[in-house]
Order: C-alpha cells, then structure tokens, then sequence
C-alpha cells in the first residue's frame, strides 16, 4: 500500500446524503477477484444511462472534473452492505481522498485498509466545500496527512481530526498485514523455535 502524506487535488462533488455501496459499486460487478478494474464501474448506475450513454448531468462526469482525486458527499457515505469492493472502486477510479459529515462505520474502516484518507467535517465545512467546488473551476484542496489540514488557494484553512493509529497506518503505508510484516524477523524466530511436530 502506497504512503500517504500530502496530496493536492481537483475536487469533485456526489452531493448526495446516505449513499450507499450499492451506488458506490453495484453487485453485478463484483465478480473480480482483483482489486483491480473497479473503477470504470464507480457510481455506475449515475454516471450511464440505461442506454450506456455518459449521463452529462451527473457531475463527476462534467470535463471540470475530470482528472479528480478528492471526493466530497454528504452524511452516512458508505453505508449498506460491508462490501470492501467499494473502497476499491473509489481508489481504482483515481480518489484518494473523501470528504463527508458522517460515514458507515465498516466502510470508514475499509478506507484506511486500501490507502484512502476519508476525512469528517462539519455539515457546515462540507457545505462550505461544495460552494467553492462550484464556484471555482478545476477548484483544487490541498491535504496535509502529516499536520492534518486543508487549504486551498482562496484562504481556506481547516483542521481535521483523525486517530492517531489510523494516520499513522497511512504514513507509513501499512495494511493489516504491512503491520504484522513489521515483526517478520520476530515470528521467522517464532517458527524457527517452533517443534516440526506442531506443523
């Protein structure tokens, strides 16, 4: 999992409150076993037509946003069902970061596990978020992992709170595993000590 410390990006908006899995990546493409390949279907459902056609009024598809890598939505991002697919979609897709009041607590913790920072802010900063994205084309957030902070190039300034285990994890780039590979020299000794009978 790639480190994450700073990053500065075009933002574009979903904004939309409860956005669910199932939006963020709809079943019937959950057949991959890679983590790979999820992104071009994102938010399938919005942004084609039934015909297949681009639907120009969803507005990550408008050409102002293309190239994005901060997402911003509304309360209870990720909720529904648990499938980790859909942080895959999200990061697949080019996002490495989201912006919301409130997240489902499951996909809140998936993000960390794939190397996404989601950010809580008030309803008020987001609303805040959204007027600027609109305003301002190709409007552009600077993300400070490191000092846990947000600016741009119209005076904002606003801090984020994040747990410290959680940004450390995304420092230094570690997964679940990444973090028990740490003490590899610790658990080859383990299995080195360990009787041949014991398997």
């Amino acid at each position: 999992m790639e480190a994450f410390k700073q990053l500065t990006g075009i933002v574009a908006p979903v904004d939309r409150v409860n956005v669910d899995t199932d939006a963020i990546i709809p079943k019937q493409f959950l057949k991959r076993i890679e983590r790979s390949g999820f992104g071009q279907f994102l938010f399938f459902e919005w942004r084609f037509h039934e015909n297949g056609e681009i639907n120009a009024d969803f507005e990550p598809n408008k050409p102002r946003y293309q190239g994005a890598s901060v997402l911003i939505s509304r309360a209870n991002f990720g909720c529904g069902s648990s499938r980790e697919h859909a942080p895959w979609a999200i990061l697949d897709y080019g996002f490495k970061v989201v912006i919301a009041p409130s997240y489902a607590d499951i996909f809140y913790n998936n993000c960390f596990k794939n190397g996404i920072l989601p950010i809580k802010l008030s309803e008020e900063q987001v609303e805040d978020l959204f007027q600027r994205t609109a305003k301002h084309e190709g409007y552009k957030l600077s993300v400070d992992l490191e000092n846990k902070k947000l600016t741009d190039e119209y005076g904002l300034d606003l801090s984020f709170d994040l747990d410290e285990h959680r940004r450390q994890f995304l420092l230094l780039g570690l997964d679940d595993i990444g973090l028990t590979l740490q003490h590899e020299d610790k658990i080859t000794a383990y299995e080195q000590k360990r009787p041949a009978y014991l398997g």
